[in-house]
C-alpha cells in the first residue's frame, strides 16, 4: 500500500514536469472555467426573475435541468479533449499550441456531444435517486458516481486517439480499467489526496493567520478583504493546476495501458508498477 501511494506521488511529480514544459496547457481548463461561468449565468437568469418562468411546471424544470447538464458536460468534455489532445502531441515529442488542442476537439464534436448526453442522463437519474431516497440515496449515488468516474476515466483519451463514438469509448475505457487497473486505482486516488492536503493546508493556514492577525488588532477591514481575495485566488489556482495535471495523468496512463510504451517526462518503471494486472 505504501509503495502504491509513493508511486502515485511520483506520477504527480512527473505530470508536473510535463506541465512545466508546456505551462500554456493551463489555458484549457482556464477557458473551460470561464465558459462554465457564462453558462451558469445564462441558466441562472430565470432564477433571479430576469426571464419569465411561469407555467413551466415540474416537467419543464426537469427538462431545463437536463439541458443544463448536457451543455455543462459538453463544455467540460470539449476542453478536456482539447487538453488531452495537446498533451498527446507533447508526449510524442511535439510542441502543441492552444490551436492544436482546439482543432483536435473540433474534430471530435459528435463523440463529445454524445458523451455529454450520456453523462447528463446518468447525472439526472442519480439526482432523482438522491432526492427521493434521502440519506440512502446519497450513499447510493456516491457509490455509483465513484464507479462511473473510474470506469470513464480514460474515455477522453480514447476519443482523442481512437476517434470512436461515445458508447465505444466508454466500453474501451471500462475494458482498460478491468484489464490493467482492476483494484489498483491508487494513482488516481493519490492525486486527489495530494491536492486535498494542499487545499487543507492552504485553507487551514489562512484561517490560522487570519485569527492571529485579528487577535493582534492591527489590521483593517480592507486588509481582510484583500487577504480573502488572495486566498480565493490561490484556491482557484490550485483547482486549475489539478485539472490540468489530471488531463496529463489520464493521457499518459492511457498510452501506457494501450501499448506499454514509455513517455517523455515519465519513468517507465513507475508506470509499469501502476499497471499491475488485477489478481
Amino acid at each position: 500500500m505504501f509503495d502504491r501511494i509513493r508511486r502515485s506521488f511520483d506520477l504527480v511529480r512527473a505530470s508536473a514536469q510535463v506541465l512545466r514544459q508546456d505551462n500554456h496547457l493551463l489555458l484549457f481548463p482556464l477557458i473551460s472555467a470561464g465558459a462554465w461561468l457564462l453558462l451558469v449565468a445564462a441558466f441562472a437568469l430565470p432564477v433571479f426573475g430576469l426571464a419569465p418562468v411561469d407555467g413551466i411546471g415540474e416537467g419543464g424544470l426537469y427538462s431545463i435541468g437536463f439541458l443544463f447538464y448536457v451543455v455543462q458536460y459538453f463544455v467540460i468534455f470539449y476542453f478536456n479533449t482539447a487538453l488531452v489532445g495537446a498533451v498527446m502531441i507533447r508526449l510524442d515529442g511535439g510542441s502543441p499550441t492552444l490551436a492544436d488542442g482546439l482543432r483536435i476537439a473540433n474534430g471530435r464534436l459528435p463523440a463529445i456531444l454524445g458523451y455529454a448526453v450520456i453523462s447528463a442522463t446518468i447525472g439526472v437519474i442519480l439526482r432523482a435517486i438522491q432526492e427521493r431516497l434521502g440519506f440512502v440515496g446519497r450513499l447510493v449515488v456516491g457509490l455509483i458516481g465513484a464507479g462511473w468516474a473510474l470506469a470513464t476515466f480514460l474515455v477522453v483519451p480514447v476519443i482523442v486517439t481512437r476517434d470512436r463514438g461515445p458508447m465505444a469509448s466508454i466500453s474501451e475505457s471500462t475494458a482498460l480499467l478491468k484489464r490493467t487497473w482492476g483494484e489498483n486505482v491508487t494513482g488516481h486516488i493519490g492525486m486527489g489526496a495530494a491536492f486535498g492536503l494542499v487545499y487543507f493546508g492552504l485553507a487551514g493556514g489562512s484561517v490560522l493567520l487570519a485569527v492571529l492577525l485579528l487577535a493582534a488588532g492591527a489590521v483593517s477591514p480592507v486588509f481582510f478583504f484583500l487577504f480573502g481575495a488572495v486566498v480565493v485566488l490561490a484556491l482557484l489556482a490550485c483547482v486549475l493546476f489539478q485539472a490540468t495535471l489530471t488531463g496529463i495523468y489520464s493521457a499518459v496512463l492511457y498510452r501506457y495501458a494501450v501499448d506499454g510504451s514509455g513517455t517523455v517526462g515519465f519513468d517507465k518503471a513507475a508506470l509499469a508498477t501502476s499497471f499491475l494486472p488485477k489478481a
